[in-house]
Order: structure tokens, then sequence, then C-alpha cells
């Protein structure tokens, strides 16, 4: 029987109950418990110390389970945590439950079964919180990563995205990594060609939701490790990390090209089309050295022929190219 970690309160003014669902919790490896006999204790008990797994009985004097969630969810957002309400009940009925998941409880353990249920639904909370925990963990790593941006003056205000300066700095360690550990990366460069006569037909407004719907489109398209930028005016950039041998493959990057060119944006001035060129260079350790400006202007050199022909211009670096 493995041990688990999950802080557990049980709330019951039924003191016989309480220790019934402790000793049950004990022998399949929770001993982190502790016990309530009303919501006031409860919520005394949790300003002490958070509990991951909250169990209370739904019908108690003074304060009943329902007021309880109420007020551990208030707790929460105050204390920047979450709680995970199961509610022993013996109601039946959609209308209860349904009044009960709005208020914010999680689950509910049967009173008339409580034998079969209980492990099990603690078993499942065990693995839902402990999935929230993850989620938790890397939203506070990104928001830390935001502030350090927004500090550094690294980050597109718009689109929370990286801005020219945070591209160059990404590009030049990128370029100190290929120099001293090879591989080969791509820097792709995106621009909006009718953004403008769009600006001026719509307003600044539409182009704002222009600029987050093209944002909001490439981030759900790369890769987890792909750095996005956001450029001075219609502009944005992608770095991507490749296999050698597929540097001079620009087919697997046709799926930006038609999501920015095919498919119109919603807006709340109507559905709208944008005109977006797009080119690419790639390049590995033979192609150095190269600087970050070089790259940018390369990128830049290779946009009208891709305008011309609609697709994707790729180029990737030879030995003394640039």
């Amino acid at each position: 029987m493995s041990s688990s970690s999950l802080s557990i309160l049980i709330v019951d003014d039924a003191k016989f109950s309480s220790v019934m669902i402790g000793r049950a919790l004990n022998q399949v490896g929770y001993h982190d418990i502790r016990y309530a006999s009303s919501g006031t204790e409860a919520l005394e008990l949790l300003g002490q110390r958070p509990a991951q797994l909250l169990l209370a009985d739904w019908l108690m004097p003074e304060m009943d389970g329902l007021t309880l969630t109420v007020r551990v969810r208030n707790q929460d957002r105050h204390s920047n945590t979450y709680t995970y309400i199961v509610l022993l009940t013996g109601r039946e009925g959609s209308e209860a439950l349904a009044e009960a998941f709005e208020q914010g409880v999680d689950d509910f353990i049967s009173k008339s079964d409580m034998s079969q249920q209980l492990v099990p639904r603690v078993r499942a909370a065990e693995r839902l919180y402990q999935h929230l925990a993850k989620l938790q963990t890397k939203n506070t790593s990104l928001l830390h990563h935001l502030q350090q941006m927004q500090a550094s003056g690294q980050q597109d205000p718009l689109t929370r995205q990286g801005n020219l300066r945070s591209l160059r700095q990404m590009l030049d360690k990128n370029l100190r990594q290929l120099e001293s550990r090879g591989g080969s990366f791509g820097l792709l460069l995106f621009s909006i060609d009718n953004m403008a006569k769009l600006r001026d037909q719509y307003g600044v407004e539409a182009q704002k939701q222009l600029l987050l719907t093209v944002a909001q489109r490439l981030e759900q398209l790369v890769r987890p490790l792909d750095y996005l930028a956001r450029l001075d005016g219609y502009e944005f950039a992608l770095i991507t990390h490749m296999q050698q041998e597929t540097t001079s493959n620009a087919a697997s990057y046709k799926r930006l090209h038609d999501a920015l060119n095919l498919k119109p944006c919603q807006t709340s001035f109507g559905f709208l089309s944008l005109n977006t060129a797009i080119s690419m260079v790639t390049l590995d350790q033979q192609a150095l050295p190269v600087t970050a400006s070089q790259l940018l202007e390369q990128a830049r050199d290779n946009l009208p022929a891709a305008r011309t022909g609609k697709r994707i211009i790729h180029l990737h670096l030879n030995a003394g190219q640039l």
C-alpha cells in the first residue's frame, strides 16, 4: 500500500461518521487528515493550513456544506490556492446537484453508498488535484517569465509575445549555440501587407483584433520550443529549430501560410481576410559567421518574392553568402 501526501479535511457534525471516514482513508494510505465538527471550525483550520481535499457533510447545523463551499472559495481566491470540495449527501435529484455545482462543489459521495464510493472518489480527486497543481506551477512560471519580459521591455503589450528587442536577443543566443553545438534553425518573417488598408477602412479596433487573431493562430500552430515575436508595425517573426536534413524544406510550414491567408479572421466588424507574405531563412553551422541583423535583413529582402509567388520563399544560407 502506497502512502499519499494528500492533505484532507473532514467536516461533519457527527463525530462517529468522521472517524469512520478517516479510518477508511487511513487504511488505503491517507494519513494527513484533520477533522472539524462545524463549518466555522473548518474555516479556522483552513486559515491555519490549506487542505487539498475537503470532505464535508451537506447538511450541518449553523453552516451547511453549500455555505461552507462559498466561504472556502472566497478563501481560495485570496490565498491563491484551490481546495477540491466533495460533499457527502443523501440528497437526490438533478436540481439539487446542479445548485451545488454552481456554488463551486467539485464532486459528491452518496451516504447510502459510502463504502463503495469513498476511496474511488478520493483517488479521483487526488489525480485531478495533482494535475491542477502542475498547471498552477506552469502558470506561475509563465507569469514570472512575462513579468521579467515586461520589466526588461521585451514584450509586445498587445499580443504578450516578444518584441523586436527580445527577438534580436533570441537570435543572438541561437547563433551562439549554433557555433558551439552545431545543429540548425530557421527564421520566418510574416508581413501582413493589407493591415494598413484594413485599419484605414475599419479603424484601430479592427487592427487590434486582427493582430491578436494572428498571434493566437501562430501560437496554436507552432511547437512549444519555437519563439514568436511581434515586431514593429505589421510584422511577426518565428524562430524555429529543425533537423538538419529538413532545412531545405519549407513545405512543413505551409500550415502557417494557409492559416493567415486562406482563413478569414472573425472580428466585431465581420470576417476580414489578410494578405500575408512569408519568407524563411534557415542556416546551420557552415553558414557562420552571421549576425541577427543580417538574418532579419535577408528575411525582409525575400518578402517581395513571397508576395509575388503567394507562397513561403525559402533561402538556406550557405557558407559566405552574407
